[in-house]
């Protein structure tokens, strides 16, 4: 992998795959560089995509303390690399980065994601938000990585006999390995509502992703994401869910980004 340096010295580790348009692809929680390689390798005969490490995943570093907006300068650093106009797309809380940092001002020329999740919808809602934030610092506090993964899985949705079937499997090692990141992507969410006052600076065309089959809540919030900012589309992939199918998503994404 290659490495770039982050404007406060951390050094970031990406990978480009193919020729063209660049076009960086962004992880969700839980996930490295590695996680988005299937989706890559589906777009590269198109594009020269870059999938990458988020800080404190992988093959990259990580330098205290965190903030959204230091995430927000590797993907500046990222862009700094590539030559012409460059595009992105994010999954799940890593396309509410990306729209983060299009809002802080990283120059891309068109964004796509799928689901970023926004889910809270009401008072409750925003309450059950707020205890998770704060049962996952006393846990990642306590060192407990395990422990860390575990409420992350239950929260979006896993019934205890999965969460403890996946404790069982090789990837387990991996998901206790990034856990501390975590809370990462808890800052990079807020409070969980959809900032549509933030949104409404984001100025390139944004296509906005749902699946068909995803909760009720998350289509939601994906309608409202698309409708704050100033150029956005919104798309429904039938029958896919959070976990999309890359080759069910690749040629929404290749035909947003040709345009």
């Amino acid at each position: 992998m290659t490495k770039v340096i982050s404007r406060d010295g951390t050094p970031i580790a990406y990978e480009r795959r193919g020729e063209g348009k660049p076009l960086i692809l962004v992880g969700g929680a839980l996930s490295t560089g590695a996680a988005e390689v299937p989706l890559a390798a589906l777009l590269a005969p198109h594009f020269g995509v870059v999938t990458y490490d988020r800080r404190g995943r992988g093959d990259s570093g990580d330098t205290a303390p965190y903030a959204v907006a230091r995430e927000v300068e590797d993907l500046a650093a990222l862009v700094g690399e590539e030559r012409g106009p460059v595009s992105v797309y994010g999954m799940s809380s890593g396309g509410a980065l990306a729209l983060e940092a299009a809002a802080s001002g990283v120059p891309f020329d068109r964004i796509a994601v799928y689901e970023p999740p926004f889910t809270v919808v009401g008072p409750d809602d925003r309450a059950a938000k707020s205890r998770y934030s704060a049962r996952l610092g006393e846990i990642l506090a306590a060192g407990d990585r395990g422990g860390a993964a575990e409420l992350f899985l239950s929260v979006v949705g896993l019934p205890p006999d999965v969460v403890a079937r996946v404790r069982e499997t090789p990837m387990w090692p991996e998901l206790e390995a990034v856990a501390p990141t975590l809370a990462y992507d808890d800052a990079v969410m807020g409070d969980g509502t959809v900032p549509a006052e933030r949104l409404a600076s984001v100025r390139p065309p944004v296509l906005v992703v749902d699946g068909g089959a995803s909760p009720c809540a998350m289509r939601e919030a994906a309608r409202q994401v698309a409708g704050a900012v100033r150029r956005g589309r919104h798309r429904t992939l039938t029958g896919q869910v959070h976990d999309v199918a890359p080759h069910v998503l690749s040629p929404v994404l290749r035909e947003f980004f040709a345009e």
